[in-house]
């Protein structure tokens, strides 16, 4: 098992397949985007196969995420999912997306065997959209959502970041659309991840102010900790059920003392939390000839030394070098 000194075991990986995207949302990236990983660094689609393997059939995942940057410009994603579904055991996988391209995706992607998608969007309004991401694709990410609720990704989750002075009066509105389609809606505290390190914890849209912008509209009971179990989101149910809402609460209301999370980045370096400074090169050890063996003893290494707590409450918290696009949400 991947277990660390406070006796928390990670069965959940998430999985970077490249550190690019095709938005640049000024939470995250410059408009003129970042220094891109060479073809060489990342992992090929062998390497990733692999080394979900190690991770399944070794050390006890259970659940793959693939994320990145924007995983579904990564050429080998439909094989690349093919191929980890039929491991034995079979992990769940799912895919966090900006949902761009699911419209033509996403029919092939359940087909090889994912389970559900998580999309980004942040807004219902186009022209938000655009201020927000920088490129004028809404209609592209509504396609998307409709796409894959259609190819039976379900349950589809729709993850919003609210930004003062954008969408931050958008939680009602997104909420009520988001229960009219069939959607899981969760919103996210915005986490000091962006590459420009220009976030500021007086500038955020904290959780306490979505859920006071939500009860405007909706009567809100909480789902409780025993049913959260290790999952980000806590969970309220909305006018008595059956739909919920989320929100992630990385900032105001962390939840790492539960965390069951490992992480891999698109060049192979295994990190134990997205706040992190320190990475474990498997890479390295697969392009050098290392067995399986070898390679999951370095994980369970790496993950022991994991830490209590992503320390943001620390006065001498630093932001970790690599942003959210290099590191893998």
């Amino acid at each position: 098992m991947l277990i660390d000194t406070y006796g928390r075991v990670a069965t959940d990986l998430r999985v970077s397949l490249t550190d690019r995207c095709n938005l640049r949302c000024t939470y995250c990236m410059p408009e003129e985007g970042l220094q891109w990983l060479g073809r060489s660094d990342l992992l090929s689609d062998d390497e990733i196969v692999r080394l979900v393997r190690v991770a399944v059939t070794r050390l006890g995942i259970t659940e793959v995420r693939f994320t990145g940057g924007e995983p579904l410009i990564r050429p080998g994603l439909v094989g690349i999912v093919e191929r980890c579904a039929a491991l034995e055991p079979r992990p769940r996988m799912s895919v966090t997306t900006n949902g761009l391209g699911l419209a033509r995706i996403a029919t092939a992607l359940g087909a090889a065997g994912l389970d559900r998608v998580n999309v980004s969007l942040d807004t219902l309004r186009p022209e938000v959209f655009r201020a927000l991401t920088r490129r004028d694709r809404h209609a592209d990410v509504i396609s998307g959502l409709r796409a894959a609720h259609e190819a039976g990704l379900s349950p589809v989750k729709i993850n919003a970041v609210l930004m003062p002075g954008l969408n931050e009066d958008e939680a009602p509105e997104l909420l009520a659309w988001a229960i009219q389609r069939g959607y899981e809606l969760r919103f996210i505290e915005q986490m000091p991840l962006d590459a420009q390190h220009g976030w500021k914890r007086d500038g955020m849209i904290t959780a306490g102010e979505i859920l006071d912008s939500l009860g405007t509209r909706f009567r809100l009971a909480p789902e409780g900790e025993r049913v959260r179990g290790s999952a980000p989101a806590e969970r309220w149910i909305v006018d008595g059920g059956p739909h919920r809402v989320g929100v992630i609460a990385s900032v105001t209301r962390p939840f790492c003392h539960a965390c069951d999370r490992t992480r891999l980045t698109a060049d192979g370096q295994v990190r134990t939390c997205l706040f992190a400074r320190e990475e474990t090169d498997l890479r390295g050890a697969l392009r050098s000839g290392a067995s399986d063996e070898e390679i999951a003893t370095m994980w369970k290494l790496a993950m022991w030394g994991k830490r209590a707590g992503s320390g943001l409450d620390d006065p001498s918290f630093l932001q970790p070098d690599r942003p959210m696009s290099a590191i893998g949400g």
